[in-house]
């Protein structure tokens, strides 16, 4: 990652002659805003002077105190490579704060950094490797988005059978041209599914580029004449999209989850952020899985996890242990999907983790079996739960939780808990189609 003066981005953006800055942060669901700024307002925002209307954005101010200011971060300087010709567009990732200068305390951006703070004064750095999948679909002759799509190719399928292989190609490649070292990328399960993984990252790096990497992977599909979804769940009868995410911790350039005397390769660390991580599951899920959608994808079947268990031997639990060569012990949690809004998903991790580490709290014993193979009764005696099966039972458990709640804090946890339960409740009120085809004709 590259460290940037003030005067490193004016000469920059001189140089380059680029003639917009996007100033961007995310709201609390994850979605992305930004305020534009011609070439000649950049030293302003650079001198954190750009204001704007919090109570525009849902949750984050009331209307008699809405003044918000971007203090942009140096570091996250980029051109966007696809803005050559009309005149060359970059952007800055800000932090959200107040008129009196003092950061605004519900900003995504600054609850992550507030986690990794808190590692860091246990001696730790939390490093992440997001596994991003999504749906590329044809849009219609208006050019709105469809669940459409000519192709039926499945795992790592090569062209001509994987249509969207020019489209994600493009992608890749404009990723790099932004900095990005892009591991791996692939045909998923589902016809139209895609994945694309980037490289081992420090947690607020990786929280960036995953916001980036979503903006990245829209623009190209529409230049291709195509709509991409992150959307968990978009079609019936087929796998949904995930977004792993692999994890450690470490210090001073160590993985800290290594140990090779053990029989599993693991550290006191690591079986303690697993133990940590399983306590706090079902209050955690409400932030990774955040929409009515993302309890679509759980379900038994299609290849996303479903019960709480861990396992160094087997993909079918929730968590599972990785080793490599290249980075050593890893912890993947395979429950999130890229709806969630990867600032507060890395942050409640993280504490989960640290919650395990801090208490010396072991998980139970794995798990070296096919989960769905097992009964009903065979997960009750060895006592494997279930995450929450609604939006609505996962807001229950988040709400029961006061340590993954104190992550967010009151303010931020407050909004989200009624923003969700809202979602949930107008979700309740809609009649599908499928119920009119199950039960119109019968009754």
């Amino acid at each position: 990652m590259e460290h940037y003066t003030k005067q490193d981005i004016l000469r920059m953006a001189e140089e380059e002659e680029v003639e917009f800055i996007h100033l961007q942060f995310t709201d609390i669901f994850g979605t992305m805003k930004n305020v534009a700024v011609t070439a000649g307002q950049l030293k302003k925002a650079l001198d954190n002077q750009i204001m704007f209307d919090g109570s525009s954005i849902e949750g984050f101010a009331r209307i008699e105190d809405s003044d918000m200011y971007l203090h942009p971060d140096p570091d996250t300087f980029a051109i966007f490579p696809w803005r050559r010709q009309q005149g060359k567009a970059a952007r800055l990732i800000c932090d959200v704060y107040k008129p009196d200068g003092t950061v605004f305390e519900s900003d995504p951006r600054y609850v992550l950094k507030k986690a990794l703070s808190e590692a860091k004064a246990m001696g730790y750095d939390f490093l992440v490797r997001p596994e991003c999948e999504f749906f590329l679909f044809h849009t219609d002759e208006d050019g709105r988005p469809t669940t459409l799509s000519h192709e039926s190719a499945t795992y790592f399928d090569p062209g001509p059978l994987d249509l969207g292989e020019n489209a994600r190609r493009d992608m890749v490649l404009t990723l790099e041209e932004m900095g990005f070292v892009i591991e791996a990328s692939h045909h998923e399960t589902a016809p139209a599914q895609h994945e694309i993984d980037f490289q081992y990252g420090e947690a607020l790096w990786t929280a960036d580029n995953i916001m980036t990497f979503k903006q990245v992977v829209k623009t190209i599909a529409k230049r291709h004449g195509l709509h991409a979804t992150f959307m968990p769940k978009p079609k019936t009868g087929v796998s949904g999209s995930g977004m792993h995410i692999n994890m450690y911790l470490g210090r001073d350039g160590m993985n800290m989850f290594s140990d090779e005397e053990d029989e599993k390769g693991l550290s006191k660390e690591a079986y303690y952020f697993i133990g940590g991580i399983m306590k706090h599951l079902k209050a955690v899920c409400f932030i990774t899985n955040p929409t009515v959608n993302s309890y679509k994808r759980l379900v038994p079947g299609y290849e996303a996890p479903v019960y709480i268990a861990w396992s160094a031997r087997n993909r079918t639990p929730l968590l599972r242990v990785l080793s490599s060569k290249e980075s050593g012990v890893s912890v993947e949690l395979r429950s999130p999907d890229p709806s969630a809004n990867p600032y507060l998903a890395l942050a409640v991790c993280l504490a989960a983790g640290l919650d395990g580490v801090r208490n010396r709290i072991m998980p139970p014993q794995s798990i070296d079996r096919n989960l769905f193979e097992m009964t009903e009764e065979q997960r009750r005696a060895a006592q494997i739960e279930a995450l929450p099966g609604s939006l609505g039972e996962a807001a229950l458990e988040f709400a029961k939780d006061d340590y993954i709640k104190a992550v967010l804090g009151e303010d931020l946890s407050g909004k989200y808990i009624k923003a969700k339960e809202k979602e949930y409740a107008d979700y309740r009120t809609q009649v599908t189609e499928w119920e009119i085809g199950r039960y119109l004709h019968r009754m």
